[in-house]
Formats: C-alpha cells, structure tokens, sequence
C-alpha cells in the first residue's frame, strides 16, 4: 500500500511538474507573439518611412516644391491680369460709346402687355 500511495504521489508531482512546464510554454509562447508583434510594427513603420520619403523625393522631382507650384501659379494670374487690363484699355472707348447710345437713343413704346389688352 505504501508503495501505492507513493507511486500516486509520484503521478501526482510529476503531473504539478508537467502543468509548470505547459504553463510556462505558454508564457514563453504568448512573449515571442508579442515581440514578433512589435518587431513587425517596426518594420511596417521603417517600411512606411522609406515609402513616404521616396514620394516626397519623387513629387519634388517631377512637381517641384509647394513654393515653386506657388510661384508658378502667382505669375500666370499676373499674366492673365496684364492681360485682361489691355483688353479693358482697347475696347474702353467702345463700350462707354455703346453705354451712352443705348442712355440717350431712347425709343418710347407700350409695353406688349399693356399693348395687348389696349387692342382686345
């Protein structure tokens, strides 16, 4: 009997023992997912990194920096405004011409409404 319960004591440690060993598994097992979790994180982030300074690279090569876009943009609403003051400067004459024929060539009519009922 003796070696009975000594032989259970035996499965019973042996059991504690192996329940620690798996316990620990999973201890170790849960550390490793989240080191690879923030390692992965790094190099999304040293990926994403590099992605946005070749496109910074790139937009500067082929559009030029914001103020150069700025500058560009600035100089042709200048050409457009020296444009549009020599128009108004050559046909200045022509309009105040035309204004002034349709002020003072006044020609009085009845209205067509008011014509209409006049005639029923």
């Amino acid at each position: 009997m003796a070696s009975q319960t000594q032989g259970i004591q035996q499965l019973l440690a042996a059991e504690k023992r192996a329940a620690e060993k798996v316990s620990e598994a999973r201890k170790r097992k849960a550390r490793r997912l989240k080191q690879a979790k923030e390692e992965a994180q790094d190099e999304i982030e040293k990926y994403r990194q590099e992605r946005e300074k070749q496109f910074k690279e790139f937009e500067a090569k082929h559009m030029g920096s914001r103020e150069d876009v700025a500058a560009r943009i600035e100089a042709d609403t200048k050409v457009k405004i020296d444009e549009m003051n020599k128009q108004v400067t050559v046909h200045k004459e022509q309009v105040i011409q035309k204004i002034l024929e349709l002020v003072y060539d006044i020609k009085p009519e009845l209205h067509q409404n008011y014509a209409a009922s006049i005639s029923k």
